[in-house]
Parts: C-alpha cells; sequence; structure tokens
C-alpha cells in the first residue's frame, strides 16, 4: 500500500481516536496519550497534504504536531510528575504517622462510590473555604451517561470519605441523587448548616 494511501486511513482514525481521548477527561494520562496520538493524526494528514499539493493542509497540520507536542509535555511530562508527587505523598502519609492525605489534584474526576464500593458518582469540583482552608462541599455528578441526563448535588465533607482509589459517600446512589440538585452553572456559596 502507498505511503499516501495509508496516511489518507490513518489520519482519520487517529484524530477521531485522540478527539474522544481528551474529551473523555479521564485524567493526565489518557489526556497525554490522546495527544499522542493526535500527533501520529496531524503527522499523517501532513503527509496527505504533501502528497495531493494541499499546501493548506500540510501548513495547518504541520503546525498542530506542533501543537501536539506541547499537549504530550504537557500531560506526559509536566502534569505526570505533579500527579506522581502527589500520589507518593499520599501513599507515604498512610504509611507515616499523622494524617493520611488526599492529593487535591485528583478530587475533580475522582469516582464516588458506595459503602459497598458500587460507583454511584463523579466528583466534578470542590469549593474550599479561603479562611478556613477546608473543603466546604464537594459537587458530584449522578446519574446519566457521559453528562448527558447527570444531575449535580453538593455534598458535605461529612457524607464522605477519602480514600487513594475512591470517594466513599455515606449511602447509596438513591440517598446521593436525592440531595437538593445544583443547576449547572449556579452553586451555594454557602451550604446551609443542619442546626
Amino acid at each position: 500500500m502507498p505511503l499516501a494511501e495509508l496516511a489518507g486511513w490513518i489520519a482519520p482514525a487517529a484524530t477521531m481516536i485522540a478527539a474522544m481521548m481528551t474529551a473523555a477527561n479521564l485524567g493526565a494520562r489518557v489526556t497525554g496519550w490522546g495527544f499522542v496520538v493526535f500527533s501520529v493524526g496531524s503527522v499523517a494528514w501532513s503527509i496527505v497534504g504533501l502528497t495531493s499539493g494541499q499546501t493548506n493542509l500540510l501548513l495547518t497540520n504541520g503546525f498542530l504536531t506542533f501543537v501536539n507536542a506541547v499537549g504530550i509535555w504537557r500531560w506526559l511530562g509536566r502534569q505526570a510528575r505533579y500527579d506522581r508527587g502527589g500520589e507518593r505523598a499520599q501513599q507515604r502519609s498512610a504509611r507515616e504517622h499523622g494524617q493520611d492525605k488526599f492529593a487535591m489534584g485528583q478530587v475533580a474526576g475522582a469516582k464516588v462510590v458506595d459503602e459497598s464500593g458500587e460507583a454511584i458518582g463523579h466528583v466534578v469540583d470542590a469549593m474550599l473555604g479561603c479562611q478556613d482552608h477546608a473543603i466546604e462541599y464537594l459537587v458530584v455528578s449522578c446519574g446519566g451517561l457521559g453528562g448527558v441526563g447527570e444531575t449535580l448535588h453538593a455534598v458535605e465533607p461529612a457524607r464522605v470519605r477519602f480514600a487513594a482509589d475512591a470517594i466513599t459517600f455515606n449511602g447509596d446512589r438513591g440517598a446521593l441523587c436525592a440531595l437538593p440538585e445544583l443547576k449547572a452553572d449556579d452553586w451555594p456559596g454557602h451550604l446551609p448548616r443542619a442546626a
């Protein structure tokens, strides 16, 4: 098979796979490898542009290859080192005297499980107090598929336990989804406190 024809097959396939990998937001490693696959696609598109005389396609994908290299450095280089630093501190805290730690960089996207270990949601974000430096509440998604049909709920830190592999909610999926629903773009400044 000629190089141009092979590149014509690889380019769209790599681009679609990479787009799914990065859009899924499954963490630094998957995003970084998504940029690797994007690079394969942009090089293949560049070959298509070169062999077919499409200068604009060649120039655009030459630039995108550079952008993808930055993405690889950002997500597989720099961010991966930061993530390893947080993971190691978390592991050390479990072995050493003192309070166990949970890396805040792992909060957004963290799996939320019920007491039996069944996945019931994911953390979207966490709101921290500026004065006391404590978590005010977690925003947790419940239900839906790929973000479609999900509901968001504010969960007080007292209702969860942090661990290296997941955040455990004190209750089941029904109890999580029964919490007052948040609008996707309008979260409370403070949660009402129980008397």
